[in-house]
This record gives structure tokens, C-alpha cells and sequence, in this order.
């Protein structure tokens, strides 16, 4: 059996997405669900970083950058998308994310009409 890599952390993480959309519901803008992530994360006393912009090299050459929605403690990328079904693109960007960032596990969270859905991701580069 695989052992689930910082399992405690991303437990809490997933339960603090699944507390915002409880109470905000679905169809709010992805700013306001961000916004309400970060609340519960200070309040939890969890570190992060919001809107984190990390580099994009090719052979040392810096060609570009990108914004991750939150950086929790150095070690999660936790992605929030507001769709109304997981999409395939989305997954691969999460991974674009872990590889440019040498961060180990990324937690993709779509916020739907249904209810939210969510997926760990591994970096295995």
C-alpha cells in the first residue's frame, strides 16, 4: 500500500474547501472562494502563500511565469477552479505547477453546482 504523502495536512485543507462551499454555496466568483480559503487558513494557523508567482525556465532561460492560487507551508499547491465538471486540462496544469515548482503534492478542487470534487496529485519528476 502507497502511503498517502502529508496525509494529516491535506485532509485539513480538503476539509476547509468543503466548509467554504458549505456555507458560500456554489456560483460565486473563484476570487471569493479564495478569499474565504484564506480566511479559514489564518484562522487554522496554517502557513501559506496566495497567488504565489513562481518562474518558468527552459535551459536556464527564464521564458515565462505563472501564479499558483496558494503555496500551504511550502510543501501543497491547492488549486481552485469553479466549473461545473472536472476538466482534464485542469489536472495537467496542476502538474505543470508541481514539475516548474519541485513541490511534491498539489490538490486540485473544482467547485460545482453538485458539490465539490477534488484530486491529489503527485510530482513525480
Amino acid at each position: 500500500m502507497t502511503e498517502i504523502i502529508y496525509k494529516e495536512l491535506s485532509y485539513e485543507i480538503i476539509g476547509i474547501v468543503f466548509e467554504v462551499y458549505k456555507y458560500l454555496g456554489y456560483g460565486h466568483r473563484e476570487t471569493y472562494y479564495h478569499r474565504a480559503i484564506a480566511i479559514e487558513l489564518k484562522k487554522r494557523n496554517i502557513e501559506f502563500e496566495h497567488e504565489k508567482e513562481i518562474p518558468l525556465y527552459y535551459k536556464g532561460n527564464k521564458i515565462g511565469k505563472t501564479f499558483l492560487d496558494f503555496v500551504i507551508e511550502g510543501r501543497i499547491i491547492l488549486e481552485i477552479k469553479v466549473a461545473n465538471s472536472m476538466k482534464q486540462k485542469d489536472v495537467v496544469q496542476v502538474l505543470e505547477y508541481l514539475r516548474s515548482s519541485s513541490i511534491k503534492l498539489g490538490i486540485i478542487a473544482w467547485i460545482t453546482r453538485h458539490g465539490v470534487y477534488y484530486r491529489r496529485l503527485v510530482n513525480n519528476y
